[in-house]
């Protein structure tokens, strides 16, 4: 897992200001390739820890240049495909992308299975060629405007170019929405996300980007009548999925949240290697501010971790800790995500990095397999409205959930409302949900049902944008690789090819992962109520330590610049309802508080209202 970067013209010294901003995602080593174009990479080495395996890499004849961001899984089979064809020299798989870049061109992405952000420069064909993998567990950002195209892993080393940073306001109307910013947009104009499965090729003042895979449902390649047959097919694939992903030359080790998807991993990386390494964190709370529920599954992980043998390093941190790196916590998410949960994410990757330099965590699990409660509901509601006689007695609430398409529902279940950002936001900049929910229908797909479109929309839009990008800044923090094993291609093929029913009821969610799993897993798992990884930050705000920063973050002279776009005393008025419990405020302050911070530290303009 390393850090890149690069523009489309020689400067070598802005490149190492650029590498500077990313050292944090490669500490091992630095290289810089300036001619013509400039390419800058930042190594955390992981295969092949010799220096031949560094980069910016040249192929054999010295045509291609590369830098690499992430891990290549199948490339020992790619490479022996490829030996006919390539003489290689070091062990590494980024030497693979460029032995199938020099045979299959920019198609080499459909042969690749793993995690990636690359560049290609081909000197001979005066061609720059940029790629995402395939559901966008690797960032890459880029500017381009008609003549300079910049990029990196990160925006903050964009920014060390003098470009504007003006405010997305679009953007931002959606940010305070759904609480990050949906591809290809940042929230700084002309700053973009190459989507998930997107490649981009550069050539001359040309640009052309292209979606080389989408994730499709299949549910006529595999006709699985027989749910027994489905159930070991799963067990299978996911087995083989997450053992694939432990290929590395430095400790490997698990992030173990206590639920079904995360034991899983544990579960299959136990069948190949022994006393593997967890990691997961818990809170110090009182007994007052639901102690049991915030650390429940802290306990549970404690508990798997001691049925499977490994050796398990639990944390707990405190509001004092909290308090102190808040604002650099948050800063570090250089295009905003609200989520109090990059806090506790932030520690353990620091954490674990002491043990190891990868680890594998579930994320994924849930929208693959349907694993949120409200898929569950949603299928409550059609089943009950598929009752003869039945519509008609159900209360309001669940008629009008009937009569919603998947776009309303979605708009439902995941939108904050109208009615509260009309309190804080200044009018000038309020953008009703009606204007910003027609941008979220591309992610839905093109399945009839809605609960389907549901799950569509979180694997293609929440998952890639919010949970996949803040996992890959904290874990970078660290100088850690974090790997999504559930979201192995074969395993993503296979999720989509299976039906609905055998996902999500509705009384169960995750249904075939968790049968599929059920003779290996602690018997106790299977009887926790859906929780997730979430963070006390309610807890934290009627904490005085981080209160007195949140007052002062949430108050119109933090940053002069933002000091027109909330209404602060509505703002200051919600904070003081939470703290004395009267409302729960946490998402829309907390949405608040991580764009302060963030606008400060990126010095970003926009206009005062």
């Amino acid at each position: 897992m390393c850090g890149i970067a690069g523009f489309n013209w020689e400067d070598r010294e802005k490149a190492l200001k650029m590498g500077k901003c990313i050292k944090h995602r490669g500490p091992d080593a630095e290289g810089v390739f300036s001619e013509e174009v400039t390419l800058v990479h930042k190594r955390l080495a992981i295969i092949d820890l010799s220096p031949a395996a560094n980069q910016p890499m040249f192929d054999t004849e010295k045509k291609l240049v590369i830098i690499f961001n992430g891990e290549i899984y199948n490339y020992k089979e790619l490479r022996i495909e490829l030996q006919d064809k390539y003489n290689f020299v070091t062990q590494s798989d980024t030497e693979v992308i460029l032995a199938g870049y020099k045979v299959w061109g920019s198609d080499v992405v459909n042969y690749l299975n793993g995690i990636f952000a690359l560049a290609i420069w081909d000197t001979e064909n005066k061609n720059l060629f940029l790629a995402r993998d395939h559901m966008g567990v690797k960032p890459l950002y880029y500017f381009w405007d008609g003549e300079r195209f910049i990029f990196a892993s990160e925006v903050k080393a964009i920014l060390e170019h003098d470009i504007p940073r003006k405010l997305n306001l679009d953007s931002f109307n959606k940010y305070m929405r759904v609480l990050y910013v949906p591809e290809p947009e940042t929230m700084i104009q002309g700053i973009k996300k190459l989507p998930p499965g997107a490649r981009i090729n550069l050539k001359g003042t040309k640009l052309e980007l292209e979606k080389y895979y989408e994730p499709k449902l299949k549910a006529e390649k595999f006709n699985y009548f027989n749910y027994t047959e489905a159930k070991d097919r799963v067990r299978e694939v996911v087995t083989k999925g997450i053992q694939r992903q432990l290929v590395s030359d430095v400790p490997v080790g698990v992030y173990l949240s206590g639920g079904i998807d995360s034991s899983a991993v544990l579960s299959s990386v136990s069948k190949v290697k022994n006393n593997i390494k967890t990691f997961s964190i818990g809170f110090d709370l009182e007994d007052n501010e639901e102690k049991d529920k915030f650390n429940k599954d802290f306990e549970l992980a404690e508990a798997s971790a001691k049925h499977f043998g490994a050796d398990h390093h639990p944390l707990t941190i405190s509001t004092k800790e909290v308090a102190e790196n808040l604002e650099d916590i948050i800063s570090t998410i250089d295009d905003p995500i609200s989520n109090p949960t990059a806090i506790p994410m932030f520690y353990l990757s620091k954490f674990a990095k002491k043990d190891v330099t990868v680890v594998l965590n579930g994320n994924g699990g849930d929208e693959l397999f349907g694993g949120y409660d409200r898929y569950k509901m949603d299928r409550r509601v059609d089943t009950l409205g598929k009752i003869p006689g039945v519509k008609f007695l159900l209360p309001k609430k669940i008629r009008n959930a009937l009569e919603m398409d998947a776009l309303d529902r979605l708009v439902q279940f995941e939108f904050e409302k109208d009615w509260r950002l009309e309190k804080v936001l200044n009018k000038k900049f309020f953008t009703p949900v009606s204007q910003i929910k027609r941008d979220f229908r591309k992610y839905l797909g093109i399945s009839k049902d809605k609960t389907e479109a549901l799950m569509m929309a979180d694997l293609t839009s929440w998952l890639p944008d919010q949970a996949l990008i803040l996992g890959d800044k904290m874990s970078m923090q660290g100088s850690i690789e974090e790997r999504v094993p559930l979201l192995d291609r074969e395993i993503v093929e296979l999720g989509m090819s299976l039906p609905l029913a055998f996902k999500v009821t509705p009384f169960e969610t995750k249904k075939i992962l968790k049968d599929a799993f059920r003779e290996e897993l602690p018997e106790a798992l299977f009887r926790q109520p859906k929780r997730g990884w979430f963070s006390p930050g309610a807890k934290w705000l009627r904490r005085p330590e981080v209160l007195s920063i949140a007052k002062n973050v949430l108050s119109e002279g933090y940053y002069g610049p933002t000091m027109g776009l909330f209404d602060w005393l509505k703002v200051q008025e919600m904070l003081r309802n939470h703290v004395e419990k009267r409302e729960y405020n946490l998402t829309i302050l907390w949405a608040i508080l991580t764009f302060q911070i963030w606008a400060r530290k990126y010095k970003i303009e926009f206009p005062n209202g």
